[in-house]
């Protein structure tokens, strides 16, 4: 009898890192693959579905402008509780640290349905930082019965919280199964990534620094600083930095206010996900405060300075291939402009090993399920 796997998301990171295990769930026949999303992101998750090529059996669409985290918790648990109820599936699969991951789990715990953390482990060690994905995580984290540990770092977290150790397996992270699926079928089909042509014309002969920021703890004063490094950076006639802006009002009115209208700078539309891959493909190097792009853009050989105080990706530092700079300004330029600057500082970055996995964590994870 085939297994029935509910597998739940509702942001474009989650949708990234599930679709590979979700496309190999749905080719195994001892599965039998339902999704869930909540839309916490809906066009930007919508992106994704598409160019995957998944449809949800169960779409909550559950984001509303300016919704608290406790109207969008409350909102997430009841809704997700009718689609564990019709379903009753015999497992939950869950990913990284979103409010619809720990509804999810927390949801499923409530049915006694087993969970499966797929990315579980990760920990700054600092509650409010990531905020609330720390938190989120650690939730999730006590009420998991499988727990996929992106690294051994990871791993050993986990065990640290005396989470059993017959139930935590390293499977390497999904995310480099998804942006190597995504680049090779981008070699196939241009079309996919040719949105960006305009800006590699306008900006060619220039070092490109590829920017993303949304983080709810850089809200207000840390957004302002990261505006006033950037500005300060596309200052320089040699660089140039394209910025998708996240969609989020904190987000946006900010950087507009700072940034719009220099020459230097492109302030865009948030991008799908071949085009953010090709953003990364094309950058010098990429300044973040996201988790996503620590693992991804060293698959680039690509240095990721992290606008963050702490990270739950320490593996990347420890590697080489990502820096911790913070919100202040100066450090941020300072950062930026060594690795512009010292071929020897940014060779050492670029070349570092990709701590963050192989292209082959999927199929690791659908073993592990198969295996109950």
């Amino acid at each position: 009898m085939s297994m029935k796997i509910l597998t739940i998301f509702g942001t474009r990171p989650e949708a990234i890192k599930l679709f590979p295990l979700i496309h190999a769930l749905e080719a195994d026949p001892r599965f039998v693959s339902k999704v869930c999303v909540s839309a916490q992101h809906r066009a930007m998750l919508d992106q994704v579905l598409a160019i995957a090529g998944i449809e949800p059996d169960h779409d909550l669409d559950l984001m509303r402008p300016d919704q608290s985290l406790n109207a969008l918790t409350a909102a997430l648990l009841t809704g997700l509780g009718r689609v564990m109820d019709a379903e009753r599936p015999d497992w939950v699969v869950v990913q990284g640290d979103t409010a619809t991951a720990m509804a999810g789990a927390l949801s499923a715990y409530y049915r006694k349905i087993p969970v499966g953390h797929v990315e579980a482990g990760l920990r700054s060690g600092n509650i409010h930082h990531p905020w609330p994905e720390e938190v989120n995580r650690k939730i999730i984290g006590s009420i998991a019965t499988l727990h996929a540990a992106p690294t051994e770092t990871a791993a050993q977290a986990l065990l640290r919280e005396n989470v059993d150790p017959q139930t935590v397996h390293v499977t390497g992270n999904t995310v480099i199964d998804a942006l190597h699926w995504i680049v090779a079928r981008s070699e196939v089909e241009r079309g996919l990534v040719s949105g960006l042509a305009d800006l590699e014309a306008r900006f060619a002969g220039k070092r490109i620094v590829g920017m993303t920021s949304h983080r709810r703890e850089n809200f207000g004063q840390g957004m302002r600083a990261i505006a006033t490094a950037v500005r300060r950076i596309a200052a320089r006639a040699d660089v140039a930095v394209i910025f998708p802006v996240h969609l989020n009002p904190n987000v946006r009115g900010v950087m507009h206010a700072e940034l719009a209208g220099l020459d230097n700078i492109a302030l865009i539309e948030p991008l799908d996900y071949p085009h953010f891959a090709r953003l990364m493909a094309i950058s010098t190097l990429l300044l973040t405060d996201s988790g996503g792009v620590q693992e991804e853009a060293p698959a680039l050989g690509k240095p990721v300075l992290v606008m963050r105080e702490t990270t739950e990706r320490p593996e990347g530092i420890e590697a080489g291939t990502a820096r911790l700079v913070g919100t202040d300004p100066g450090r941020i330029v300072a950062e930026t402009f060594r690795l512009l600057d010292d071929e020897a500082a940014y060779a050492a970055m670029a070349r570092a090993h990709n701590p963050f996995g192989d292209g082959r964590a999927a199929g690791r994870i659908v073993e592990l399920l198969a295996a109950g």
